[in-house]
């Protein structure tokens, strides 16, 4: 069942629901552009959105929003309380550090998704992205980081699914990982980089470097560093910010090894 052919339907109702969610406000056109479905359809799983009380229309502009129902999407998941309250005091020291946002995110399905942010921490921020945010795993350097730090036979089962999603851009990416050495770069270097992120509240306004983090051998999470794209060139944002994010992740990974098994969630 876990390699079988995904239900396309379900799978647009889900991108539809998670542009809704990252957009927090969107018209029907946002909407279908930002989920990459067909307006028809969009417009479709949107009244059936509305019917399950997941989303609301604003009531003076044709714009949806997400409802509180939509959190209770979330409560069976236990986990990781572990990894955020040992990295919490790191990622406030790096952003006391170095001005910009971090961000602490874990691998689900398609998605790397926030566990906790320092943006409600600093001024240098379009917007605050609070746990739960989800990013397209290929778009982003947390993603890109946690891919290439994958054992190769689990990387192949991501990657074999993610074909299945029609995206220029998603098949570009995974054959520079499948067949231009991308993950192998990325693992040498040690961080990933992505410039004008498009996934943002504010596509385009951001770029991002991230650093993995292991626990007990495995790549366990990903850290990342938000900036302007404006304010810094990725290459000068790589010489200034990519030691400081490696020493965090680094001391994490220290404070991890020294929880006692009986802490582990």
């Amino acid at each position: 069942m876990e390699k079988g052919v995904p239900i396309r339907s379900l799978s647009r109702g889900i991108a539809v629901l998670q542009a809704v969610n990252r957009g927090a406000s969107l018209s029907m056109m946002q909407i279908a552009r930002t989920s990459e479905v067909p307006y028809p359809t969009a417009c479709r799983i949107v009244q059936t959105l509305l019917h399950e009380g997941l989303i609301e229309r604003e009531p003076a502009r044709k714009r949806y929003r997400p409802t509180a129902l939509t959190q209770t999407l979330a409560h069976g998941f236990q986990g990781h309380n572990r990894l955020v309250q040992t990295a919490r005091p790191h990622i406030i020291g790096l952003t006391r550090e170095v001005g910009w946002p971090i961000a602490l995110s874990t691998h689900v399905g398609h998605s790397m998704v926030i566990r906790d942010s320092t943006h409600a921490l600093t001024a240098l921020t379009f917007s605050n992205y609070f746990p739960g945010y989800a990013m397209p795993v290929l778009e982003c350097a947390s993603g890109l980081v946690y891919l290439s730090h994958m054992g190769e036979d689990e990387l192949g089962d991501i990657l074999r699914t993610l074909k299945l999603i029609e995206n220029r851009t998603t098949a570009h990416v995974i054959k520079l990982l499948e067949e231009d050495g991308m993950a192998g770069e990325i693992r040498a270097a040690g961080y990933a980089a992505r410039g004008n992120n498009q996934f943002t509240q504010n596509p385009g306004k951001t770029s991002s470097i991230g650093v993995p983090i292991f626990d007990g051998g495995r790549i366990a999470a990903a850290l990342t560093l938000s900036f302007f794209s404006a304010a810094t060139r990725m290459p000068d944002a790589v010489r200034q910010f990519v030691d400081p994010l490696k020493r965090a992740a680094a001391a994490i990974e220290l404070d991890l090894h020294k929880k006692p098994p009986a802490d582990r969630s």
